[in-house]
């Protein structure tokens, strides 16, 4: 029977899959940085900064991120051929695929159910990335693509091009179906909701016609006019029919027509309990110059327009020309980052469009921060992984200005930034296994009991999770199943221990050096000797699967095994 064939992408080397090994994060305290006191009740401080190669930083984030992660934004090298300043950008075709591929892979499982990832291209790889993350994520879960103008014609990026490159792409997918991505909302019939009230004062509290009012005199108030919006409102004079027509307008006839005497001119009357927008209120001017008599009153949306399903939304749309904010982006947040910086402007599009107050933002190529700096503004937890020293030299000093609500560059005027917050730096762990003189693999004399723990548990599953009072619960896979890592040999008398303080109903998963004994005696003890149980799951010792050709690995010539098996750290003689 022929296997049922599928539409797919193809090249060099598909099938070859990297062995990644689940790295631990080791934080850095001294790069690490939070405001001195929270400036509101909704500042973020679990923020987290990774300098290391993507791919094993994305792996060692699974284990806890997994399913958690609102919207992804990657902006990978294009693979142009082109040498920027921060990274290489030129990489065999194939090469690129199978990299990038991997990538997509993990950036898929930290998606929650609800998520969305959107990946930055030209048109180098585009089309093919296209056919790759369809691959990946399923055709159905394809959304759509932003096409960005990025440069104008007068800005060429040589002068001995033939064409000339205006258009980047930006290809969404959710991560399964049923994931609904923010629309913009609209003003319901057209654009006279672009009036806004500034309260500057508390002003006079009474009341007027049975209803509670608040009285604004001259310069204790301003009325401006603004992009129409679902919080505007529509300015309205209060004369002729208005004023047997609805109840604003009988409200000012009746009530407010003639109060000028009393209150003087040009004052604004907030009055509570009456309309039918989505303000508690409505405000109300009466006449500004002596003799006048008419006044106007300011009415939002109708709730019964704005909650329509037909006027509260507008389609995204898939074209931007943010040619200016990518011509003026280089210093944003304070730091110069030619060839590949984004503008923050592009990235609150993002992260409006895909995720909410609260979610988690995820770039696994973080460049000079800028995705973090506009998670952090817009009030979303942010993850980024950057494996170049511009981690340090850029994104620390670019987010500590951020938090200190110094950078009043990108949007921060937009979203009325003050600072605040905080997030963690962390670098990733070597590798648990390294070779000694004999070229046999044992644990790093860089682990402590403590790392070595932790490692093991992320290794095989378990959460680390020390008990403070119960010496071999280090981590768990659940209520009753545990996890022990010691680097001492146990004999029948220490493994009897255990099982007795393990007890029925529970099970305990040893990693030690070595034992004695037949482990059947103990039906809730698993014991596995390390690193003998561990040396197959990784590619140990790989640390960087950068988009890179000079990194990417090199068949090694085989050594010949040791008849005898050292020390968990034992790099001695063999007798």
């Amino acid at each position: 029977m022929k296997s049922k064939q599928k539409l797919e992408l193809t090249w060099v080397g598909k099938d070859n899959r990297p062995r990644l090994e689940p790295r631990i994060l080791i934080e850095d305290a001294e790069k690490s940085y939070h405001a001195a006191a929270r400036v509101s009740e909704n500042d973020i401080f679990d923020n987290v900064l990774i300098q290391g190669d993507n791919l094993l930083a994305l792996k060692a984030l699974e284990a806890d991120y997994a399913g958690k992660v609102k919207c992804v934004y990657i902006d990978p090298p294009y693979n142009t051929g082109n040498a920027f300043e921060h990274y290489d950008d030129g990489l065999e075709h194939s090469i690129w695929l199978g990299l990038m591929r991997d990538r997509l892979e993990v950036l898929k499982r930290l998606l929650s159910p609800n998520g969305f990832i959107c990946c930055h291209i030209d048109d180098s790889e585009g089309h093919y990335l296209k056919i790759l993350m369809d691959e990946v994520f399923g055709r159905s879960n394809y959304l759509t693509t932003f096409y960005l103008q990025v440069r104008y014609v007068q800005k060429t990026l040589k002068q001995d091009m033939d064409f000339h490159k205006q258009i980047e792409m930006i290809h969404v997918y959710r991560r399964e179906f049923g994931a609904k991505a923010n629309l913009p909302r609209k003003a319901a019939s057209d654009e006279k909701f672009c009036y806004y009230v500034d309260e500057k004062t508390p002003g006079h509290e009474t009341f007027i016609g049975g209803k509670r009012a608040t009285i604004f005199q001259q310069g204790e108030y301003v009325i401006r006019r603004g992009d129409p919006s679902e919080d505007g409102l529509k300015e309205i004079w209060a004369t002729g029919s208005i004023l047997d027509g609805n109840s604003s307008g009988r409200f000012f006839r009746d009530h407010l027509s003639g109060r000028v005497d009393n209150d003087g001119l040009g004052v604004l009357y907030k009055i509570y309990g009456i309309g039918d927008d989505k303000f508690p209120y409505r405000y109300f001017t009466g006449p500004k110059r002596k003799g006048a008599t008419k006044g106007k009153y300011f009415q939002g949306i109708p709730l019964a327009k704005l909650n329509s399903a037909e006027d509260a939304t507008t389609p995204i749309e898939n074209f931007y020309d943010l040619a200016a904010a990518f011509g003026n982006c280089r210093h944003e947040g304070g730091v110069e980052f030619r060839s590949g910086k984004k503008p923050e402007t592009l990235i609150e599009i993002i992260i409006k469009h895909f995720s909410d107050p609260g979610d988690l933002v995820l770039d696994s190529f973080a460049g000079s921060g800028t995705t973090g700096a506009v998670a952090h503004k817009m009030g979303r937890r942010w993850i980024m992984v950057e494996i170049g020293d511009h981690a340090t030299t850029h994104i620390v000093p670019r987010l500590q200005n951020v938090i200190k609500g110094s950078d009043q560059g990108g949007i921060s005027k937009t979203v009325d930034w003050k600072g605040g917050g905080g997030f963690r730096y962390y670098e990733l762990a070597p590798s648990l296994l390294e070779k000694d003189k004999w070229g046999r693999e044992v644990i790093s004399k860089k682990y402590n009991a403590e790392m070595l723990a932790q490692a093991l548990c992320k290794l095989e599953g378990f959460a680390y999770a020390p008990s403070p009072d119960v010496y071999w619960q280090q981590g768990h896979s659940s209520e009753a199943d545990f996890l022990y890592v010691t680097t001492q040999t146990l004999g029948s008398k220490e493994l009897t221990t255990l099982s007795e303080d393990v007890g029925e109903g529970r099970s305990l998963l040893i990693l030690c050096a070595a034992f004695r004994g037949n482990t059947d005696l103990w039906p809730n003890l698993t014991v596995r000797k390390i690193p003998n149980h561990i040396r197959s799951r990784c590619e140990w010792g790989h640390d960087d699967y950068s988009l890179n050709v000079a990194n990417l690995p090199q068949a090694e010539v085989p050594i010949a095994p040791v008849s005898r098996q050292g020390g968990l750290f034992d790099d001695g003689d063999v007798s």
